[in-house]
């Protein structure tokens, strides 16, 4: 049974992460968004191993293996590939002894001088000119999936520039967690955009919901700064692809500027062959 305690998505027991309510998906009630997930491996891969020098985050990945449930899990990470330059970092969810979701982090060295790189100028001045409205110029709408509490309802504030929930085609919005990802931890930004990266394909969709169901079995994050602040913006477009198969893409940005990229698989499917499957799996 999940808790809502001390503002959080995941609350400490037993030495494990207990999710609570705030983590929960638009599926179903019983599995988590992969947000939330999302933010936790980044947490765990930014704790794993301080290295020596300013090492940052440029890249994450997601694997998600399996519905990840309502239940005390067990998070662990380890450095795989050491190094002075490149390092990667792996990071297990499992639950029961269930892997739920592997992550890795790729981190690389940052240069120690201040002289800008030949193109940074100029991209800085597109940033300035292609930048996104700013949050408080955008709206909220009311989300598709209601009547229980969970991520994009309680664990995250959306403000929407252009599009909106249920609304077909690209959208960009600005999310904001609502909650920390653990009790009396500031989330670090790096953890800001992983859990809102996982939105990219729930609010760019080209299907409806009613009838479809397009789950993202992983999620990519590319970061080619540190991201700064509260605010996350998703540029966020979905391309179906073969039938069943599509891509959800975004760009990011934050207050300062373009930050990077995100990309998802999206396993598509209607909703009622969905259904008769999880019926003959529990049948």
């Amino acid at each position: 049974m999940s808790r809502d305690e001390g503002g959080a998505l995941f609350v400490p027991e037993g030495g494990n992460w207990l999710p609570t309510d705030s983590a929960r998906g638009p599926w179903t009630p019983d599995a988590l968004h992969g947000g939330p997930v999302a933010a936790l491996v980044a947490r765990a891969a930014e704790l794993c191993e301080p290295a020596a020098g300013d090492m940052k985050v440029a890249r994450i990945t997601l694997e998600l293996l399996r519905p990840v449930p309502v239940a005390p899990l067990e998070v662990e990470a380890s450095v795989v590939r050491p190094g002075r330059k490149v390092q990667l970092v792996d990071v297990r969810v499992s639950s029961g002894g269930v892997d739920l979701a592997w992550g890795r982090a790729l981190r690389i060295r940052r240069l120690e001088s201040q002289e800008a790189v030949p193109g940074e100028l100029a991209a800085r001045r597109d940033d300035v000119e292609l930048a996104p409205p700013r949050p408080e110029s955008g709206m909220t709408t009311e989300p598709l999936v209601q009547g229980y509490r969970a991520f994009h309802n309680s664990g995250a504030e959306l403000r929407f520039v252009r599009g909106e929930f249920g609304s077909k085609g690209p959208a960009t919005v600005w999310v904001r967690l609502a909650v920390g990802v653990v009790p009396g931890e500031e989330p670090s930004p790096v953890q800001r955009v992983a859990a809102a990266a996982d939105f990219g394909n729930g609010v760019s969709s080209v299907l409806d919901f009613e009838h479809w169901t397009f789950i993202n079995p992983d999620l990519s994050v590319f970061l080619e700064r540190p991201p700064v602040g509260e605010w996350i913006c998703l540029e966020a477009a979905t391309r179906l692809g073969e039938p069943g198969i599509a891509i959800a893409e975004c760009a990011i940005w934050d207050l300062g500027g373009r930050i990077g990229r995100s990309v998802q698989s999206l396993l598509v499917e209607p909703r009622r062959e969905r259904q008769l499957r999880q019926e003959r799996t529990t049948g």
